[in-house]
C-alpha cells in the first residue's frame, strides 16, 4: 500500500489517484482474502478489480445528488451483501466491494473524474493482484480441510480396529475420533461464512464435513457393539477393508497427496453382502426369534450404512480437491438461490436488509450536511453494524475506543513530528501493517485503532492539516455509530437469536417431510419427483439454518447459552436430512421390484409418528409448546415386518428379496432416528437452562415429558 500511494502521489502528483489507490489497496490486501487453488483465487482477485471499477464508475454518476447517492447506496449495498449468499467467494469479497463504492459516491464529483478515479483503483489493484501471487503466494493449510483429513483417518483406525478384532484397541481409536469429529464440527462451525453455493470445492467440503459427521456414529457404534454371532462375517470382514482403504484414501487426498480410493471395491463388497444376507436369512431355521434374527442383521446394517457414507466421503474429498465432480451437487440457479433466501427467515436476506438501510441513510445524511470527510461516516456505519441492538452498541463501544487511541496515537505523531512528509513516509508502512494486522491478531478495537492512525497519516501526506484531520474523523465516525446503532433498534434488533428458532423449527419440519417422501419412494406410494421437491426444500432448510446459526454465534454474548446444546439441536437437522438421503438410496436399490405391501403397511405407519415427533420438536424450540414423549416401537409391527422379510427372501425371488432388505434396513433407519428423539430432547434441556434465547426457551418441558 505504501509502494502504491507513493506512486501516485509522487510520480503522478495527482491527489485523487493517489487516495483511490490508497484505499484500493486496502480492499484488496486486507480486506478480501480469498483461499482456494491459484487459478480460482486469481479469477476471484480479477472479478473483484472489475466489480470495483463498475461500482466507482457508478457511484461518480450518482455523487452529485443526495437522494440519486442515498438510493444508488441503498440497491448496491442490498445486492452486495445479500450475494455473499452464493457462495463464500462473493461473502469475501463483500467489504472490498462496498468500499469501492463508498469512497466514490461521498466525494461529489463531475462525470470526468472518473477516469482519473479508476487510474487510482486499477493502479491499486494490479499491484495487489501482483503481491497476493509473488510475496508468498502459497496458502496457509485450510483449517476445515486439515481437521477433516484427521478425522478420516481416526475414524479408518476404529474400523482397522474392529477388523483386528482388537476391542481394547477399538475403545482406545474411538475415542480419538469422537476427539477429531469434535475438532472438525468446531473449525466449521467457526468458519464465518458456510464454504457457498451448491456446488464446486468449496460445498464440497461443507458436504464431506456433513457426510462425516453422518459416518461418525456408525463407525463409533463398534465402541458399545457386544460380541455376538452375526450373519456374513467374512462378507462384513471384506466390507471393513474396503471402508478402511477408502477412508485412508480420502484423507490422503486432502493432504494432497494423489492416492485414489478404491470406490469400484466398496461398491463391490456392499453387493456382496446384500447378496449373502439374503441367502443366509433364507437358511435360517423357522424358530430364531425376534432379537437374535435382529442381532445377526444389524452389524451387516451397520456397515452398509458406513461403506455408503465412506464412499460418499470419499467422493467429495476428491471434489473438495479439485479432482472430480462432487456427488450431488449442481449449479443452483439464481432464480432458486433468490426463492432459498428470498424472505425474513434467512439471515442474508435481513443482514442485506439492514445493511443497505444503514449505509444508505449514512450517504444521505454525510451529503446533506456536507461533512469534509464525509465517506467517514460510511465506514463507520459499516464497521460496527451487527445483527442485533445489543451487539451493535457493545461493537460501538469498543470502536469508540479503539478510534480514540488511534486519534491519540495518531494526533501525538503529527504533534512529535510536525507535517514532516519525509518522516511520516518512514511511520506509514508501519501504520499500515498493525492496521491490517491488529482486526484478527489482536481486537477489533486494536483494528480500529490502527486504522485511524493510518487515516491521520494518509492525509497529511496528502493535504497537510495537523492534528485537526483526527477530530474530523472521530465527529464522522460517531455519526455513522449513531446511525449504525439506530438501524439496529429498527431492523430485528432481537438479531439472529429469535430467527435461529424459526429456522430450527423450519429444518426440522422438511426434513422430515423429506425422511417421509423418501420412505413413501421406497414403499412404492410415492415417486421420484415428489422426493426431489422434498430434497431441495431439505437442503434450503439447513442452509437457512447453517447461516442463522453462525451469525448468532457471531454476535452471542459470552456465557449466555451453552453453544454445544445449540450446535447439537443444529446438527440434528442435519443428521434426519442424511437419514433421509440413506432412505432414498435404498428406495434407488428396490427400484423395479415387488412393492410387498404388507411390509411396506408398516413403515407407512411409523414413518408419520417420527414426522410428527421432529415437527414438534422444531415448535418447540421456536415457541411455547410441550413436545411428547419420544415414540416407542410398535413391537407387534416390528414382529410382522421381520415375518414379512423372511417370508420374501425365501421365496427364491431375487427381486422380493432386495426388495425386503431394504425395508427391513430402512426399518433400522428409522429406528436410528427414534433413538436420536431423547437424544436431542436432553440437549433441549441443556440449552435452556443456561439461559437460553428463544431458539430454545421452554425447550425444558420437551425433555421433563421425555
Amino acid at each position: 500500500m505504501p509502494a502504491v500511494f507513493a506512486f501516485a502521489d509522487l510520480g503522478l502528483d495527482d491527489p485523487q489517484i493517489a487516495a483511490f489507490a490508497a484505499f484500493g489497496s486496502f480492499a484488496m490486501l486486507v480486506l478480501a482474502d480469498f483461499g482456494g487453488p491459484v487459478r480460482a483465487r486469481l479469477l476471484a482477485y480479477v472479478s473483484l478489480a472489475l466489480t470495483g471499477a463498475a461500482l466507482i464508475a457508478i457511484a461518480t454518476a450518482c455523487s452529485r445528488n443526495a437522494w440519486l447517492a442515498g438510493g444508488a447506496m441503498a440497491v448496491v449495498g442490498f445486492g452486495i451483501l445479500f450475494s455473499g449468499a452464493i457462495n463464500g467467494y462473493f461473502a469475501a469479497g463483500g467489504a472490498a466491494s462496498i468500499l469501492a463504492f463508498v469512497l466514490p459516491v461521498t466525494i461529489p464529483a463531475p462525470l470526468s473524474a472518473i477516469p482519473t478515479r479508476l487510474e487510482g483503483w486499477l493502479l491499486a489493484a494490479g499491484f495487489a493482484i501482483v503481491a497476493h501471487f509473488v510475496l508468498w503466494p502459497g496458502r496457509p493449510p485450510d483449517g476445515v480441510r486439515v481437521k477433516a483429513m484427521r478425522a478420516c483417518r481416526a475414524l479408518a483406525d476404529v474400523v482397522e480396529a474392529e477388523l483386528a478384532g482388537d476391542r481394547a484397541l477399538v475403545a482406545e481409536t474411538a475415542a480419538r475420533a469422537r476427539a477429531a469429529l469434535t475438532e472438525l464440527r468446531r473449525a466449521f462451525v467457526g468458519v464465518p461464512h458456510r464454504p457457498g453455493g451448491s456446488s464446486g470445492r468449496e460445498a464440497a467440503l461443507a458436504s464431506l464435513v456433513d457426510e462425516l459427521e453422518w459416518l461418525g456414529p456408525f463407525v463409533l457404534a463398534a465402541d458399545s457393539e457386544e460380541t455376538r454371532t452375526a450373519l456374513c462375517r467374512a462378507e462384513n470382514r471384506e466390507v471393513m477393508a474396503a471402508i478402511v482403504s477408502v477412508l485412508r484414501a480420502a484423507a490422503a487426498c486432502l493432504d494432497g497427496i494423489d492416492e485414489r480410493p478404491e470406490l469400484d471395491r466398496l461398491e463391490r463388497a456392499r453387493e456382496v453382502v446384500a447378496q449373502a444376507l439374503a441367502q443366509q436369512l433364507a437358511d435360517l431355521p423357522p424358530n430364531v426369534g425376534e432379537e437374535e434374527l435382529l442381532a445377526a442383521v444389524e452389524p451387516s446394517f451397520r456397515l452398509r450404512a458406513a461403506s455408503y457414507a465412506a464412499g460418499q466421503v470419499a467422493a467429495y474429498a476428491l471434489a473438495a480437491t479439485g479432482e472430480r465432480a462432487a456427488p450431488s451437487l449442481r449449479p443452483s440457479r439464481l432464480d432458486e438461490l433468490a426463492v432459498e433466501h428470498a424472505g425474513v427467515r434467512s439471515v442474508w436476506f435481513r443482514n442485506a436488509l439492514r445493511g443497505a438501510a444503514g449505509l444508505a441513510a449514512a450517504v444521505l445524511i454525510a451529503h446533506l450536511l456536507s461533512l469534509q470527510h464525509a465517506f467517514w461516516v460510511v465506514l463507520g456505519t459499516l464497521s460496527v453494524l451487527r445483527s442485533t441492538a445489543l451487539a451493535t452498541g457493545a461493537t460501538i463501544v469498543r470502536a469508540v475506543v479503539g478510534t480514540g487511541i488511534g486519534i491519540a496515537v495518531g494526533v501525538g505523531l503529527i504533534l512529535a513530528i510536525g507535517t514532516n512528509r519525509s518522516v511520516l513516509w518512514i511511520v506509514m508502512p508501519f501504520a499500515v501493517l498493525l492496521a491490517a494486522y491488529a482486526p484478527r491478531a489482536i481486537s477489533f478495537a486494536a483494528g480500529q485503532a490502527g486504522f485511524t492512525i493510518v487515516v491521520v497519516i494518509l492525509f497529511n501526506i496528502i493535504q497537510p492539516t495537523g492534528w485537526k484531520v483526527g477530530l474530523v474523523r472521530i465527529e464522522d465516525v460517531a455519526i455513522g455509530f449513531a446511525i449504525s446503532l439506530g438501524v439496529g433498534f429498527l431492523f430485528w434488533p432481537r438479531g439472529a437469536g429469535s430467527l435461529l428458532g424459526e429456522n430450527l423449527a423450519s429444518a426440522y419440519a422438511r426434513s422430515a417431510d423429506y425422511v417421509v417422501a423418501a420412505t413413501l419412494q421406497l414403499v412404492g406410494k410415492g415417486d421420484g419427483r415428489s422426493a426431489a421437491v422434498a430434497t431441495q426444500r431439505a437442503a434450503s432448510a439447513i442452509h437457512r439454518l447453517d447461516d442463522a446459526f453462525r451469525s448468532y454465534l457471531g454476535e452471542r454474548p459470552g456465557g449466555q447459552v451453552s453453544v454445544d446444546n445449540i450446535a447439537t439441536l443444529v446438527g440434528g437437522a442435519s443428521r434426519v436430512r442424511r437419514a433421509a438421503e440413506s432412505l432414498r438410496s435404498l428406495a434407488r436399490m428396490a427400484a423395479g421390484a415387488p412393492a410387498l405391501e404388507d411390509c411396506a403397511d408398516v413403515l407407512d405407519g411409523e414413518v408419520y409418528a417420527l414426522r410428527s415427533w421432529y415437527t414438534t420438536l422444531g415448535d418447540v424450540l421456536a415457541h411455547d409448546t410441550s413436545v411428547p414423549p419420544p415414540n416407542l416401537r410398535d413391537v407387534e409391527s416390528r414382529r410382522r415386518l421381520l415375518q414379512c422379510v423372511r417370508e420374501a427372501v425365501t421365496s427364491g425371488d431375487d427381486a422380493r428379496a432386495r426388495r425386503a432388505l431394504a425395508l427391513l434396513w430402512a426399518s433400522q433407519h428409522l429406528d436410528n432416528l427414534w433413538r436420536l428423539e431423547s437424544y436431542l430432547a436432553a440437549n433441549a434441556t441443556g440449552a435452556a437452562r443456561s439461559a437460553p434465547p428463544a431458539a430454545v426457551r421452554n425447550a425444558q418441558t420437551a425433555a421433563a415429558s421425555s
